[in-house]
């Protein structure tokens, strides 16, 4: 038995893993003390490793959470590596340019660096049906996108309007966290694709090819262990109240 475990480099890794939404697995509200609590552990060391497997979710909530850690990073003078496992893409790639390095696996989902938005339109089932949608607003465009009225060329170009508008800020935050290493054009980078972790690298993307264990043996030595950091799962009863008034 090792009687020096205790005396092995931690390095502290920031688990990310999940959707981002406001009540889902990645949000402000659950990691915000989390990632107070890494960055405090890793001013010692100088190093913070994110462990991001991510499929994306809410802009807001991966703008938030990398602001955190962008401001935290230059009050503390730590340096912030990512890596991306199975999938870093959409809102996970937002996640993975608050890094200053991003190493990914060469079959990691990588990108998708764009804004998608959808719905249904049911105007025509209800005709065949014979049913007709009554809707009473204040506001000529209080009811813009109701999936019951047929679709007006105004509200397809208002939404247009907002999905540019959202893309040209993530594409702004990837040219600004990635300057110099972007090797591709603007359709190869943001048209929306999402791309193996290789051709990611090609492009710029991601800094080379690692994973989490590799890592932080890396920057702490071969003796190095991680020191995880992620919300601490609420038990059932802890959780009833909240699912009550959800329901409510």
């Amino acid at each position: 038995m090792n009687l020096l475990f205790w005396r092995r480099p931690r390095i502290p890794v920031l688990v990310l893993h999940g959707i981002l939404a406001r009540r889902g697995a990645l949000n402000i509200a659950a990691y915000g003390p989390v990632i107070d609590q890494a960055f405090a552990a890793a001013a010692r060391k100088r190093h913070l490793v994110l462990d991001i497997d991510s499929p994306g979710g809410s802009p807001v909530q991966s703008d938030l959470i990398t602001s955190r850690i962008r401001r935290l990073a230059g009050e503390k003078g730590v340096t912030v590596h990512a890596v991306i496992g199975e999938v870093g893409a959409s809102g996970g790639y937002w996640l993975a340019c608050a890094a200053d390095r991003v190493l990914a696996n060469p079959m990691s989902i990588v990108g998708s660096i764009g804004v998608v938005s959808g719905g249904f339109g049911l105007d025509a089932a209800l005709g065949r049906l014979g049913v007709r949608r009554r809707l009473y607003t204040a506001g000529e465009n209080k009811g813009r996108g109701d999936p019951f009225l047929p679709e007006r060329p105004q509200d397809v170009a208002f939404t247009q309007t907002l999905l540019d508008e959202l893309h040209g800020r993530f594409k702004d935050w990837v040219q600004a966290r990635r300057a110099g290493r972007l090797k591709g054009d603007e359709t190869s980078l943001f048209d929306g694709s999402y791309m193996l972790g290789s051709t990611a690298l090609r492009l710029g993307l991601v800094d080379g090819f690692g994973d989490v264990a590799t890592l932080v043996r890396e920057l702490g030595g071969e003796t190095a262990r991680p020191a995880v950091f992620r919300p601490r799962r609420r038990g059932l009863l802890a959780r009833l109240p909240r699912a009550m008034a959800d329901a409510t």
